[in-house]
């Protein structure tokens, strides 16, 4: 009869899978290594949408930041302003004496140098949003490949143990099958096979 075996409690199962798997006493564990290790044993999930979770916590003036870098950064700015230019110098060149800003177009470049004040730090302030947007992806990743390779390892032990147990059975019944055989043969004979060879 065979002993019953005491369900180990979900301390005593991280304590387990933290030294067999990370080779860590549970008290060395990282915040984020322990979060997996509870994740792995509860067989939960650890996939996550870090873009809409990044995008849920956005402030306006973030998602305002956002939309001026990418409309500054996109084709549709460049041309636009493009025209706006040529159109202004080709406006101030026609006109001549009478235009509103005549050669050497010294408003033309107040405006220009105020839009690059303006729009320099609002990319600058998207740029660290997607900095800190990739920290985040980063730290999930990690957390991701961490969980799968403590899955690959916990599967490599579960093989490992079934081929064992086969392997058991498979000495097992060459055993019995050896005794059976010693049996017969010393039947066939009269006498015990030990004997003859003495």
């Amino acid at each position: 009869m065979m002993a019953e075996s005491i369900p180990m409690t979900d301390t005593e199962k991280l304590i387990t899978a933290a030294e067999r798997f990370l080779g860590k006493g549970e008290t060395a564990l990282s915040e984020v290594e322990r979060q997996v290790l509870e994740q792995a044993i509860g067989k939960k999930a650890l996939a996550l949408d870090t873009s809409a979770v990044f995008d849920e916590r956005a402030t306006f003036g973030q998602r305002l930041a956002d939309g001026v870098a990418s409309f500054g950064g996109s084709w549709t700015f460049l041309s636009s302003f493009g025209v706006v230019l040529v159109g202004w110098v080709g406006i101030n060149l026609l006109l001549s004496q009478s235009a509103p800003d005549p050669y050497p177009f010294i408003f033309l470049n107040l405006l220009l140098s105020m839009l690059a004040a303006v729009q320099a730090p609002v990319i600058m302030m998207s740029q660290n949003r997607q900095a800190a947007k990739d920290r985040l992806v980063t730290s999930h990743d990690y957390e991701c490949n961490l969980k799968a390779e403590i899955e690959i390892m916990a599967l490599h032990d579960k093989v490992d143990q079934m081929r064992n147990d086969d392997l058991k059975q498979v000495i097992a019944k060459q055993q019995a099958q050896l005794d059976l055989l010693t049996r017969l043969v010393e039947s066939q004979l009269g006498k015990p096979a030990a004997t003859e060879s003495k």
